[in-house]
């Protein structure tokens, strides 16, 4: 084998290697991102091997506690179908019923069982895109203000 040979060798070997390396960080970039999604659409889509970021607002009157532990069972809206979800843990402050919320979790039996629960950080906030789709549920009659 000529020297150049062995060179062009030596570099389609690298133009594969790293290609090979490309495709392999984009698709698992790709299975890993979490996108908000909606009640409507986590019931239309759900599976029970992934990861779902629902967000969304928390009902009136659907916040229990069960006593002597950290779970926590609440249901999430978007005012078009309703998701249970269930968390085990410490809740965060500005947490309660009527308020903007993202839970992360899988869905399992018709529940979401969270894993993180993050909720708004001002009365005039709602999750990104959550806010648009509640809107678009109500014909686009409901005002609702920018993140």
């Amino acid at each position: 084998m000529t020297p150049r040979r062995r060179r062009m060798l030596f570099v389609v070997l690298i133009a594969l290697g790293v290609g090979a390396g490309t495709t392999f960080a984009l698709r698992a970039f790709n299975e890993n991102m979490l996108y908000y999604v909606t009640p409507s659409e986590l019931l239309a889509t759900a599976t029970a091997d992934k990861s779902f970021r629902l967000g969304g607002m928390v009902k009136q009157g659907s916040v229990e506690r069960a006593p002597g532990s950290l779970t926590v069972h609440f249901v999430v809206t978007d005012f078009q179908h309703d998701l249970p979800v269930t968390y085990t843990g410490v809740l965060p402050d500005l947490f309660r019923e009527g308020q903007g919320v993202i839970a992360r979790g899988k869905v399992s039996g018709g529940m979401l069982q969270a894993e993180e629960v993050l909720a708004k950080h001002d009365e005039e906030y709602m999750p990104p895109g959550v806010a648009e789709k509640i809107k678009q549920a109500h014909g686009g009659n409901m005002p609702v203000s920018k993140p």
